[in-house]
């Protein structure tokens, strides 16, 4: 499909983005990606525009929870009320496994929250290249296993715990679900992963007609890849997901991707991968939709759908 099919808003923005300071990392030089860790995204009105406001509702506290190696920030989203029966769903952020816009889900996991309704913690793991793999990994495992320890401190039912990530942290979500499986839990209800990269082994993507794609471009690709992995081997499945020897066990899965995403067609590998392992699997492609695209719920038309299909789902599973 080609990207002018993409709405006008959508394709302006895609646009725009590589020529803003600091709207891409491709090709950026390491003093540049450290000025650009420093700097989080600014909440300004021109900045909601684009990534959506946060829910009425619903309190936003930033706190902390425990990671692999000390202590992580944290963003909790918690409907308003004394409720302390509410299950708990933990966020992993996008970013390339590089960068970290905390605000840039506030829009989504409010909604969530409120929705569902649901505690949510959106965990700020360490990021490349300073913290290379698999220390997000590890990060994203002890973050599950602390807010199964204590989810009663964060004012949820700790025995009804979803994981979710977009992009990168999509990444970590499944592959940290999966390391939990193996090492004892806690057992998890459901996992929601957003355009996730599962296979870092084979050559950068590009849309089915060859042409670049928005957001996501191959140099994009190469430069999150390579300051992620560095020389660790990436098919080690705690990097690819998609090359696990055994999916089973995994749990009840969402897979959302837009048709404009050059990681569309792992997405659809990765669900045909878990449903042969016998997990329950659902997977949307968005039609004109790009990488990323629940961050940006103001240009693109089908974040909006999208954000209530997270929602059944996860109501579906985490219901009491």
């Amino acid at each position: 499909m080609q990207v002018m099919a993409l709405a006008l808003r959508t394709r302006l923005f895609a646009w725009l983005l590589p020529h803003v300071p600091g709207g891409t990392i491709a090709g950026a030089s390491p003093e540049r990606i450290a000025q650009m860790q420093r700097g989080m995204l600014r909440d300004t009105p021109l900045t909601r525009v684009v990534i959506g406001h946060p829910l009425p509702g619903v309190a936003i506290t930033d706190s902390e929870v425990a990671g692999a190696d000390g202590a992580l920030r944290a963003r909790r989203y918690h409907p308003d009320g004394d409720r302390a029966d509410l299950p708990l769903v933990i966020h992993l952020h996008g970013g390339g496994w590089v960068r970290r816009d905390l605000i840039a889900m506030d829009w989504l996991l409010s909604r969530v929250a409120r929705a569902v309704p649901a505690v949510v913690v959106m965990v700020d793991h360490r990021v490349a290249p300073t913290h290379r793999f698999p220390a997000a990994v590890e990060d994203a495992v002890a973050a599950l296993r602390w807010v199964g320890d204590h989810g009663r401190q964060l004012g949820g039912d700790p025995t009804r715990l979803a994981v979710m990530g977009d992009s990168s942290g999509a990444n970590l979500a499944t592959v940290a679900a999966r390391l939990l499986r193996d090492r004892g839990g806690p057992p998890l209800a459901s996992q929601v992963l957003l355009y996730p990269p599962v296979d870092l082994t084979g050559d950068v993507r590009s849309l089915p007609d060859g042409s670049e794609a928005p957001i996501l471009s191959h140099e994009a690709q190469r430069t999150f890849g390579s300051l992620y992995l560095g020389a660790a081997d990436p098919s080690d499945p705690r990097a690819s997901p998609l090359l696990a020897a055994d999916l089973t066990g995994l749990p009840p899965t969402l897979l959302q991707v837009g048709d404009h995403d050059p990681l569309c067609d792992d997405v659809r590998r990765y669900a045909q991968a878990l449903r042969r392992a016998g997990v329950p699997t659902r997977a949307t492609i968005y039609l004109d939709a790009i990488h990323g695209f629940l961050s940006f719920s103001g240009v693109v038309p089908a974040a909006r759908q999208a954000a209530w299909e997270v929602v059944d789902e996860l109501r579906r599973h985490l219901a009491g």
